[in-house]
């Protein structure tokens, strides 16, 4: 008998994870998968290059939600998740990371019964301003599978009161991808040439989390701290909406274009190779600290916090508070040179798809 699961997915770093695993699932002849995309990332350079460069199956489902207040963007998500699985009467529902597609499956799930799992369960910041933190809790809380991609994880689950039977270390899907697809990666090194930058000449930084984009005195010092370090590195940094959006509001954005190389954001592949090609990595996005980890990179992380506490005890990582322009200046300029530990895999062996495949079946 074939187990038919519904897999939602709506954000860049999900299209990845799920990635991994769908190409297991397809593969499988006792598992059937219908994707359900909830367009929360929805326009070609955030959503169908991922796609098409990942090789994956159009979504049996566009709900083309779009972006919104998290409220509105929720109550739509969870109106059309429902639908879709009334009439697919799926087996399980499998919900990746910590977004608002991510809580409006479980949550859309869980009140019709039908059985959770959460892939990158565990996750904790211990700031519960950050949406991303109640997404991943409630998310938790809801699921019946809890596949976690480190001890870390494991254990702040356990921290928590989690039977250990729901829990499931299994490694990150995310690394699982970054090994597949770093090959094909390096077939798009023209993008350097177009850029006009060499290995290891520059630096790559990326910001889009509310926590800096929604704070003027956070994004000011960030950004003026990003105009400073250009004195020293060429600076490329694929520009997210949201981003655009707030510089432009604040009369920024001519400002900082004269002083930082802009890009659209860009699929996988690109993003896998400026990333290897860094001098160093700054950026306030989960998935991107992994990735600078993978690639062997250093990354100053401009938060206050980080989930991936692991890379910065392996000395791969600085966690930086954006106060001041200096303070994120000089503490770039101390990491440029920064090598952490490498013989630890903190994030398994490359074959978390695999166990989780395993243990769905």
């Amino acid at each position: 008998m074939t187990k038919k699961i519904v897999t939602i997915i709506g954000a860049r770093p999900q299209f990845v994870k799920a990635s991994a695993v769908s190409r297991l699932i397809e593969v499988n002849p006792k598992l059937t998968e219908v994707m359900v995309h909830t367009g929360q990332h929805y326009d070609q350079n955030m959503s169908q290059i991922f796609f098409d460069e990942l090789e994956m199956n159009k979504p049996a489902y566009n709900l083309e939600i779009g972006s919104g207040l998290h409220g509105a963007q929720t109550a739509r998500m969870l109106t059309d998740i429902e639908s879709v699985l009334l009439k697919e009467k799926p087996d399980m529902v499998l919900v990746y990371g910590d977004t608002n597609s991510t809580l409006a499956g479980a949550l859309s799930a869980s009140k019709l019964h039908i059985p959770v799992a959460h892939v990158e369960a565990g996750l904790r910041s211990f700031n519960r301003k950050m949406p991303e933190e109640i997404n991943r809790i409630v998310a938790d809380q809801l699921s019946d599978y809890l596949f976690t991609p480190t001890e870390t994880a494991s254990n702040n689950l356990k921290n928590e009161g989690y039977s250990s039977k729901r829990v499931h270390q299994v490694g990150d899907v995310m690394y699982d991808a970054t090994l597949y697809y770093s090959e094909k990666a390096e077939k798009h090194n023209r993008l350097l040439e177009k850029l006009g930058v060499q290995g290891g000449s520059y630096l790559l930084a990326t910001i889009h989390r509310a926590e800096n984009t929604d704070d003027k005195e956070r994004l000011d010092n960030i950004f003026e701290g990003l105009i400073k370090l250009s004195n020293i590195l060429p600076i490329i940094m694929p520009l997210h909406p949201r981003t655009t959006k707030v510089l432009r509001d604040g009369k920024l954005y001519e400002k900082v274009e004269k002083c930082i190389q802009f890009i659209p954001p860009v699929g996988f592949l690109d993003m896998l190779l400026l990333e290897k090609n860094a001098k160093l990595i700054v950026t306030d996005s989960g998935g991107v600290q992994k990735e600078a980890y993978f690639q062997s990179i250093p990354c100053v992380t401009l938060r206050d916090e980080t989930e991936w506490t692991e890379l910065v005890k392996l000395g791969w990582n600085k966690l930086v508070s954006p106060t001041s322009p200096e303070i994120i200046e000089n503490e770039v300029i101390s990491f440029l040179d920064a090598r952490g530990e490498s013989s630890a895999q903190p994030y398994g062996g490359g074959n978390a798809a695999e166990k989780i495949v395993e243990t769905l079946l």
